[in-house]
């Protein structure tokens, strides 16, 4: 019994760490490379899991908030990837560098000419956006994610403070709060602010892919130990309980 007691605990044990290194979820989000200050710009990477076991993403579609709309939308080139931008006009213009922008970007669109993601792979969707608003804590932007065999989801709800996430949740930046001393000074520190976010763009797309693998590289590892633990588990009970027949 003992033995048998031992061998289901081990088992036991390689199941957990298996089950905590599997992600809870994999849905469209965005994160900031770095911090997403308010007033200020940012460089967000909108990250696309594919979820399909028989199909690959095919097209990313992300529409942008109406209701705080932002002057400076930029996309980073992406081999495989053809990149659409949308722009409207502003029933209200807004005021940049001194000067009145009447329309601005409210989709940004990536279609595959290639592969697209294929099964059991993501990428990250880079933008260089700016000015952020300085009178919200987040920023909702609603995504539409497309499979070649023509499946679309449709990640556009919005998460509610306090009630549990919902099946298709929308990609949410949050924001931090300004840096001291604020961000208007003048036009040539915000052009400063620009050019740090496209420069970061760029230095920072190969050390992300790098941190990303680190991650999915960790989670394969717990899962690989909890198997081990495992079957040491299973093992040292049958050992067990031979050397007691043996006896």
């Amino acid at each position: 019994m003992k033995a048998s007691r031992i061998a289901a605990a081990g088992a036991a044990a390689g199941a957990a760490v298996l089950a905590l290194s599997v992600p809870a979820f994999a849905h469209v989000t965005v994160q900031p490379e770095g911090d997403a200050a308010k007033g200020g710009y940012a460089v967000v990477d909108f990250k696309v899991p594919n979820e399909r076991d028989d199909a690959s993403t095919t097209k990313l579609e992300v529409n942008f908030p109406t209701d705080h709309p932002l002057a400076s939308v930029m996309p980073e080139p992406m081999p495989g990837w053809k990149i659409d931008v949308t722009k409207s006009k502003l029933d209200k213009p807004l005021e940049m560098h001194g000067e009145k922008i009447s329309e601005v970007v409210t989709k940004v669109t990536w279609t595959a000419d290639g592969k697209g993601i294929e099964p059991g792979y993501f990428e990250k969707f880079p933008l260089s956006i700016g000015q952020l608003p300085e009178d919200t804590d987040q920023l909702v932007f609603k995504a539409l994610q497309t499979y070649s065999n023509k499946e679309v989801v449709r990640w556009i709800e919005v998460p509610q403070e306090g009630q549990e996430e919902p099946d298709n949740p929308a990609p949410v930046l949050e924001l931090s709060a300004a840096s001291e001393g604020g961000h208007h000074a003048s036009s040539g520190d915000d052009a400063s602010h620009a050019e740090s976010a496209e420069k970061a763009s760029a230095d920072t797309a190969a050390s992300d892919s790098g941190s990303s693998d680190g991650t999915d590289t960790t989670a394969r590892v717990l899962g690989v130990v909890g198997i081990v633990v495992g079957a040491a588990g299973v093992a040292y009970g049958v050992l067990a309980g031979r050397r007691r027949t043996n006896a």
